[in-house]
């Protein structure tokens, strides 16, 4: 069954000390581009919408993974307000907290693409196995609701500048969007984002323009006092840690009851690849869209292309 998409829930004040987000930044950089997730433009296209990859001043650095993977990950991981929201949002006690990431953003003066969804998981088919393309691909087409793992995910801001806010699509992609900006220091927003469309606003003095010269090997660097670097075989720009839109998404696996999680775990109901190919096969072929059988239907850029087109929408509305 296709689930709705959840309404989202809104917390002030999430951490009592949000002081030490910049103290784990620091402690763990360098980050590198979030587009170091994708290998060309047709994966891009697959996760995005259309338009060529850009690599953007946008930054990643992974805090948790089912554990802690950095010093200070847990007051994310193990959160009591965000694990409420959650459980409240899909009507459960039974929850799981998984992923902790931050994202770092400068100087983007235009919106982050149209509207996106977030990475989603099915039994058998996860980002810890496969490409983050396929899963986008699989989640927007519905073709894999019975196999999909459900995801409750929070994102919190630690910026003190009033651009760069969040603007989400919580009634569907055709209704009018909502927009969080403003004084976001602190807050956090817990949804279904594997459903509900959502972007960054711009960030940052439009007319200084986008940076130049970034690449996937580009890196975020702390240097000293709030002195940030961003370089890339040469030094690219040198923010002030004011001016770094920094969120942090927490994401929990939630599920209906013990049997679901049981099923979940033990992996006894899970999806092949092939049956994932299969779907798409025959789904493709029942609408009539002509495509050239991959030899390898994970790096196949047609076939990524004839997936993405076919399935792949954005927000019809805009604010």
């Amino acid at each position: 069954m296709n689930d709705p998409c959840r309404s989202p829930i809104y917390i002030d004040r999430l951490l009592d000390a949000p002081d030490q987000i910049a103290e784990i930044l620091r402690k763990h950089s360098p980050y590198f581009p979030v587009q170091r997730y994708l290998h060309n433009d047709a994966e891009h296209r697959a996760v995005s919408g259309p338009g060529a990859m850009i690599v953007a001043p946008n930054f990643r650095g992974d805090w948790a993974y089912d554990r802690p993977m950095v010093d200070g990950a847990e007051i994310f991981l193990d959160n009591p307000k965000l694990a409420d929201a959650a459980c409240t949002i899909f009507d459960t006690d039974r929850i799981r907290p998984q992923q902790v990431y931050s994202n770092i953003t400068w100087q983007l003066p235009y919106p982050q693409g149209n509207g996106h969804t977030d990475v989603p998981a099915f039994r058998g088919i996860n980002r810890t196995r496969y490409p983050i393309w396929i899963l986008h691909v699989m989640g927007r087409s519905g073709l894999f609701e019975n196999e999909r793992i459900r995801i409750a995910t929070a994102v919190a801001w630690f910026y003190e500048g009033t651009d760069g806010g969040f603007q989400y699509w919580p009634n569907g992609p055709d209704a009018p969007p909502a927009s969080h900006q403003g004084d976001i220091f602190n807050t956090a927003i817990v949804g279904d984002n594997d459903r509900m469309f959502h972007r960054v606003l711009p960030v940052g003095d439009p007319k200084r323009g986008m940076l130049s010269g970034m690449s996937l090997n580009t890196r975020l660097e702390y240097v000293h006092a709030d002195e940030w670097r961003i370089s890339d075989r040469e030094t690219l720009a040198r923010p002030d840690w004011s001016e770094l839109r920094v969120s942090v998404s927490w994401k929990a696996m939630v599920f209906r009851d013990v049997r679901e999680e049981r099923m979940v775990d033990s992996g006894a109901d899970d999806i092949s690849f092939d049956e994932v190919v299969r779907r798409f096969t025959d789904d493709l072929e029942g609408r009539g869209i002509a495509y050239v059988p991959p030899t390898d239907p994970l790096r196949d850029p047609a076939f990524v292309e004839t997936l993405s087109s076919t399935y792949v929408r954005e927000p019809s509305q805009y604010s």
